[in-house]
């Protein structure tokens, strides 16, 4: 009785392979629309801390495995892409900053 509650309620903690997939979908379209902000606030030359902080929160984000390669694969893709635009903006916002006995 109580062990199969216990069981129950795990299983639906961590969801069947529709439910993994559904929250890694849900995850990736999160990265890629604070990638679109990003971006759009790069071109409006207004890129804040706040939205830097939003990507590496959004990439920090644990993901639930899926069974589905090609999804993960895809997953991976958007992964790897945010960190490296997020490795880019530190690169520049830390180039932008004085250095010490430099005068700007």
């Amino acid at each position: 009785g109580v062990a199969g509650l216990g069981a129950l309620l795990a299983l639906q903690e961590t969801g069947g392979p529709l439910e993994r997939r559904r929250r890694a979908v849900s995850r990736a379209g999160r990265l890629l629309d604070v990638l679109d902000e990003v971006k759009a606030a790069l071109l409006g030359g207004d890129l804040s801390l706040v939205q830097m902080e939003r990507l590496s929160r959004a990439i920090r984000e644990e993901r639930q495995q899926t069974d589905d390669a090609r999804l993960e694969g895809v997953l991976d893709e958007i992964e790897t892409r945010a960190a490296v635009e997020l490795a880019k903006l530190e690169m520049a916002r830390e180039a932008s900053r004085p250095q010490v006995g430099e005068s700007r």
